[in-house]
């Protein structure tokens, strides 16, 4: 009796012990910050149905949303989505719309695809709802989300965006980019944070696994350093702080990607070849066009677009020669239809 109560023993230390290093090593790796995290973990029992969480499974898809109502978005849009499912073939795109109805069957979500023509020939594209009261729930942004009143916010559209990208990223993993950026090449990191200048990290793409750490601390910040009224400072701002006291302001002394932490840390070159100041370069006719050998992506700034200077097919500017070449579907649509608005 007493040897099989010492075997029984012994074989329930074995299990703890494996338990406490599996914990311990994602920890070390930064997939969990803190054993208190564990209490917002959300079992999902939806293996068998249609939802956001069944298709981005594997923690490899490529995320884009628009936090508000709008149903109609710009070609800009439609090509950074286009441009993603033509480098990631093999890899779920997911556009998450505020404005969009439940999607609960594949039929559903082919049916919200034939929406948008430009999207609907392409497989690994898929949309989903955006509820932003479900997304914040079992994160730190979710006391924050109960308490902000948006009609007082000034900024209300990038900060629910900034807000959402952090809970997307924590949720289902892969890589978020903003619905302004045109891919280029594949990226061959799954975890990376950017620069956008020397001394801003970039908020517009970035990758990293679900449940990691950063993204974790992405959120406190978020939330411990609110100021709404402030450009820049939920969304920059928040990379900007938590890079700094992970590991002090990178510094390149080339164009080559550095690291912080046991993450990478990209050059500006990657996704920022053309800086703020000069976005209208991208709607210029250049005499010699940029290789951008250096670049996974192209970020169009368009937040600094206040005009809604859009591409126009014959001018034999950059951005056209992108929609040719990133994004044919949609530079086709607007060529027949002679409209810069799909």
């Amino acid at each position: 009796m007493q040897k099989k109560l010492k075997i029984c023993t012994i074989f329930i230390m074995a299990v703890a012990i494996a338990y406490i290093s599996r914990a311990s090593f994602k920890y070390k790796i930064g997939l969990i910050s803190n054993p208190l995290i564990s209490k917002y973990f959300v079992i999902s029992n939806s293996a068998n149905s249609f939802s956001a969480s069944t298709v981005l499974r594997k923690e490899n898809g490529i995320l884009f949303m628009e936090t508000t109502d709008r149903m109609n978005p710009p070609s800009l849009v439609l090509c950074a989505i286009e441009s993603a499912a033509r480098v990631y073939p093999d890899r779920p795109v997911v556009y998450f719309m505020k404005g969009l109805k439940n999607i609960t069957t594949e039929e559903d979500g082919k049916r919200a695809k034939q929406q948008f023509p430009t999207l609907s020939s392409y497989s690994n594209i898929y949309l989903f709802p955006l509820r932003m009261d479900q997304l914040f729930n079992n994160t730190p942004l979710k006391p924050w989300f109960d308490k902000v009143n948006p009609e007082k916010e000034v900024y209300w559209t990038h900060v629910s965006s900034d807000a959402c990208r952090f809970a997307l990223m924590w949720k289902y993993g892969g890589i978020y980019m903003d619905a302004d950026v045109i891919s280029l090449h594949p990226i061959p990191q799954d975890h990376f944070i950017a620069a956008q200048e020397p001394t801003i990290t970039s908020s517009s793409v970035f990758g990293l696994s679900s449940h990691y750490q950063l993204a974790w601390q992405f959120m406190e910040n978020f939330v411990e350093n609110y100021r709404g009224e402030i450009w820049g400072h939920q969304g920059p701002g928040v990379f900007t702080r938590v890079v700094k006291k992970l590991c002090g302001m990178p510094v390149f002394n080339s164009t080559d990607d550095v690291m912080c932490g046991n993450i990478s840390y990209f050059h500006s070159q990657r996704f920022y070849p053309i800086h703020y100041p000069s976005w209208r370069r991208y709607f210029e006719v250049w005499e010699n066009l940029p290789t951008f050998k250096d670049s996974y992506a192209l970020h169009l700034w368009n937040v600094m677009n206040k005009e809604g200077t859009s591409m126009v097919p014959g001018s034999h500017t950059l951005v056209e020669l992108l929609y040719q070449k990133q994004c044919p579907t949609t530079y086709g649509y607007i060529l027949r239809n002679k409209t810069t608005r799909l």
